[in-house]
């Protein structure tokens, strides 16, 4: 199985937990964190928490996602040495978008420059 295959397998559920843990390391929030997960996927608190009790996947998480943003196409930038807008695999590239904007909150981003206002 390559790494493209296993991300779409993995529970988000298993993942949540390291992105607050990376977060809060930093000064940041829970809150925050789920902030960038509602704007990026247009999940709200009710449905990120049957995501995770259910431990959805990453490919369901993504694919049934209310609304991807539709500024995403402004995360530019390098996250695990590729540039996320060069990424062609849409899962791999959509999971890689959140990773890069819980890396510009753990580095003390402001939330309006995060959520690309």
């Amino acid at each position: 199985m390559d790494n493209t295959a296993r991300v779409y397998k993995m529970s988000f559920a298993s993942v949540y937990p390291h992105y607050i843990q990376k977060a809060e390391k930093k000064g940041r929030t829970k809150d925050e964190v789920d902030e960038i997960i509602f704007w990026l996927t247009g999940y709200n608190k009710k449905t990120l928490q049957q995501l995770l009790d259910n431990k959805t996947n990453f490919e369901a998480f993504f694919n049934e996602a209310p609304q991807m943003n539709p500024n995403v196409s402004k995360i530019t930038g390098l996250i695990c040495g590729y540039r996320v807008e060069e990424i062609e695999d849409p899962i791999m590239q959509k999971a890689r978008y959140l990773d890069k904007l819980i890396d510009e909150l753990a580095k003390g981003k402001a939330m309006e420059k995060i959520l690309r206002k």
